[in-house]
């Protein structure tokens, strides 16, 4: 006898097997067969935050698990890594990492949106897709050769700093800069509900959110062709440091992306990735695509030559 929650048989009789539980749980809420990336208006389809797609999402996400709905959540970030080859084809990416909880209106969110438009002239940018510098970066690229309505754009978001101790207003200020300043610059975003905490910016014109972070991280890592710049950040950016460090450590000359820390002091001595970093590199294809640098210019300086 068929045990409940179970899903058996072959691949196209678990597809109607899921289709048909999904039928019978209206909750659920996500397309576990859409064909493009997200946009910010679609997760965000609804004034109040608690209400939208993206808050639904993520409590069916928390809820207890079953057979059929972990099938429904990989089937859906299958979707996404289709969606995302199709999306991200004959574009160059640079990535940029960095923490969550930086501020707008903070001097350093505005040096990660200048950093993101400097980048964004010739390449999409690409972040982990929520706020703090991932968000200034994915803002910048919007606004790539426009450095006005950057700066007034920041100015407006300010009035906002976090979006603590409500996302409502963090969301609706930073869509109020989007009418009146419309600007169309691709930039991507990667986020994740792993990460129920972090809103994803709305500042990406494409969004592949996906459920599980390890497909996300390795996702993320794997799209930026044109290298990564790493501001400073914690347990997040230090993993993602050490996880790209590792594909560039196997990978032979040609296949290398650059990898750029900023902020000498930080890296070196407030938390020391660097010169584990630079260890690692000795004597591998990776040693001279590795660098640390003091100022955002030279970091994309770094990437502009290996452009």
């Amino acid at each position: 006898m068929k045990k409940p929650g179970v899903v058996r048989g072959e691949p196209a009789e678990v597809v109607r097997q899921l289709e048909q539980w999904m039928s019978e749980h209206p909750g659920v809420p996500i397309d576990t067969d859409r064909g493009s990336l997200y946009t910010a208006r679609e997760l965000y389809d609804t004034e109040a935050y608690d209400a939208s797609l993206d808050a639904r999402a993520y409590a069916w996400s928390r809820a207890p698990r079953s057979r059929r709905a972990a099938l429904a959540r990989a089937l859906h970030d299958h979707a996404v890594d289709l969606a995302l080859d199709t999306w991200i084809g004959g574009r160059h990416l640079v990535g940029v990492m960095g923490g969550h909880r930086l501020e707008r209106g903070q001097p350093a969110y505005a040096d990660a949106a200048r950093l993101g438009a400097a980048l964004g002239t010739d390449l999409v940018v690409a972040t982990g897709g929520g706020p703090g510098a991932m968000e200034a970066a994915n803002l910048g690229a919007r606004y790539a050769g426009r450095a006005d309505d950057l700066a007034s754009a920041l100015a407006q978001l300010a009035e906002v700093p976090s979006y603590h101790p409500s996302v409502d207003p963090w969301v609706h200020g930073a869509f109020d800069v989007l009418a009146r300043l419309p600007a169309d610059h691709d930039t991507l975003g990667i986020p994740t509900w792993h990460y129920g905490h972090e809103p994803p910016n709305v500042f990406a014109t494409a969004i592949a959110k996906y459920f599980r972070n390890s497909t996300r991280e390795a996702t993320l890592l794997e799209v930026c062709d044109s290298g990564i710049v790493f501001l400073p950040g914690v347990g997040g950016t230090v993993q993602e440091i050490f996880q790209d460090a590792c594909e560039n450590y196997y990978a032979t000359e040609g296949s290398v992306a650059p990898m750029v820390l900023v902020g000498t002091a930080y890296w070196t001595d407030e938390l020391p990735a660097w010169p584990l970093l630079r260890t690692l590199a000795r004597g591998r294809a990776m040693e001279q695509h590795v660098h640390l640098v003091e100022t955002l210019d030279e970091a994309v300086g770094v990437i502009a030559h290996r452009g």
